[in-house]
């Protein structure tokens, strides 16, 4: 792992695992997608792409004439956010024992975590990445007033009889707002049960909350996340004040089955 330039810092071994746990940990409590669609992977920091699809020809040879057969490819972005450790603080917590504040790392780890939910859910169309919330060939249906009970379950039951009827037969995961997550807390009257486990029973794999708009049910026959590098520390430098760290990841969203994923949208 000499690309992390670890042997140019005075970190020891030890504290690196630390340091990488932290930001492991922080990452994966923002990371939704990564908890119901299958991972492949990691290659190593090496993987910039990706093949998807079939091969085709470029077009038809002519009678007499060479055929040329191309594949296609998506690119695997590099997420990559900087911080700090104090140099001082380090010193105190080698030499004296006092307690190393790891915040800054599991902050960059936060927004290294937020972006790759970005990739997955919304793409990229600079970098031709499809989402789970843009794929060109998803299903769509409606999302109504989520504080009025019952009203949830009916949204999600047209998603998923979609779903069904496009050939996906679950089980489904189900991704929501924010602020469609907290109506899920509203119990049906007249009984003990909340919204949010009666569609866990619809939803097997799974009601996340996650940072979209509307809501997105999904079956796991949509493809998987391709890691090149998982989320680890790395070495910039020292400025004597601190040492310059970042934290990075490559990761991409291999859509296999676009017709897997049904968008709920106001």
């Amino acid at each position: 792992m000499h690309y992390l330039n670890r042997h140019q810092s005075s970190i020891p071994g030890d504290l690196w695992e630390r340091i990488d746990a932290a930001a492991a940990s922080a990452a994966t409590d923002r990371l939704t997608a990564r908890r119901f669609l299958d991972l492949e992977g990691p290659y190593g920091v090496g993987l910039t792409s990706v093949e998807v699809g079939a091969n085709h020809y470029c077009r038809e040879p002519a009678e007499g004439e060479a055929g040329a057969v191309a594949s296609q490819a998506i690119s695997v972005p590099m997420i990559r956010k900087e911080c700090g450790l104090s140099a001082r603080r380090l010193e105190a917590h080698q030499g004296m024992g006092q307690p190393l504040d790891l915040a800054p790392v599991e902050d960059a780890a936060e927004a290294v975590a937020a972006r790759e939910e970005e990739f997955i859910y919304q793409g990229e169309p600079k970098f031709g990445l499809e989402g789970l919330m843009t794929a060109a060939d998803r299903n769509t249906a409606k999302v109504g007033d989520w504080s009025k009970v019952e009203q949830a379950l009916k949204d999600v039951l047209a998603a998923v009889e979609k779903l069904e009827t496009a050939g996906f037969h679950g089980p489904y995961a189900l991704a929501v707002s924010p602020k469609l997550y907290n109506n899920l807390f509203r119990r049906y009257d007249g009984t003990d049960m909340l919204q949010l486990e009666h569609l866990k029973r619809l939803c097997e794999l799974g009601v996340f909350k996650a940072p979209i708009e509307g809501a997105v049910v999904v079956d796991p026959h949509v493809g998987r996340i391709i890691l090149g590098q998982d989320v680890m520390v790395g070495y910039s430098g020292n400025d004597g004040i601190h040492h310059q760290l970042y934290v990075s990841e490559s990761a991409v969203l291999k859509l296999e089955e676009p017709r897997a994923i049904c968008t709920l949208n106001a």
